[in-house]
């Protein structure tokens, strides 16, 4: 399985617009409201540089809430310190959580399940270090469910490299099954229109994961299926779609 090196493209996660348009976490505030503690501990697990907890900390200001981070690349981690200064970060792996057992109220996981080299230790690890009644949210894309999307139109090798990473649904839905939680799966499926033109700086950013496992020559190869679009119709359009995928996870015991 090829890996993503976040150190190499930290300085530029950020510039992704995509990433900025974060919302407040509708299952965390319940578990918030839901939580008769003095305070509620969250974890977001592969915090990445902080845009998840930056976002969520300002939502939940005036919450009793113990924030902490932990992410495996120490570059995207700095750039996560410079945005809050309320987050308990930890450099480290999924798969070897640096916390004791039973912690967290609630655990985030955006984005970043499939980078784990070993998933079925890192669901341990949740499972350990997630209270009982814990809220474990995974979000992610599901790559099954949106072959159309415009990446794997341009970079068809990234999807063949996406296959080797992403685990079905029902297989995600199994293991943390097995683990004791109970477990719910929403999809947020979309298929509209998109103008090429808008997606170039995407492109020209490479900082989509699936875009940085691809070869140079691929890379190349797709920019230029992008760019001989556009020279012959500068507004090009493609049938673009994106599936949203979360699994709410409670742990039962």
């Amino acid at each position: 399985m090829k890996k993503t090196n976040y150190s190499n493209i930290a300085d530029r996660y950020d510039k992704n617009k995509f990433r900025q348009d974060i919302k407040p976490d509708y299952d965390l505030e319940a578990c918030i409201n839901n939580c008769d503690r003095e305070k509620i501990i969250v974890l977001d697990l592969a915090c990445g540089t902080g845009i998840y907890l930056d976002r969520q900390t300002k939502f939940f200001q005036d919450k009793r809430v113990e924030w902490h981070g932990i992410d495996a690349s120490k570059e995207m981690l700095n750039r996560a310190k410079t945005k809050v200064d309320n987050v308990l970060f930890k450099n480290g792996l999924a798969e070897e959580l640096p916390y004791d057992s039973s912690y967290f109220d609630f655990i985030s996981n955006n984005y970043a399940f499939h980078h784990f080299e070993k998933k079925p230790q890192a669901l341990d690890e949740i499972a350990r270090v997630i209270k009982k009644d814990g809220i474990f949210k995974m979000h992610n894309i599901a790559i099954h469910e949106m072959p159309k999307w415009w990446v794997y139109q341009f970079f068809p090798s990234a999807y063949h490299e996406d296959l080797k990473r992403f685990w079905q649904k029902e297989l995600i839905f199994k293991e943390l099954s097995e683990r004791d939680f109970e477990v719910e799966i929403k999809l947020d499926y979309k298929m509209k229109e998109t103008k090429i033109s808008s997606l170039m700086n995407y492109a020209y950013n490479r900082d989509i994961s699936a875009i940085t496992i691809i070869s140079d020559k691929a890379y190349e190869e797709g920019l230029e299926r992008m760019e001989y679009n556009l020279k012959k119709n500068p507004n090009a359009v493609i049938i673009n779609e994106y599936t949203d995928i979360f699994f709410i996870a409670r742990k039962r015991v």
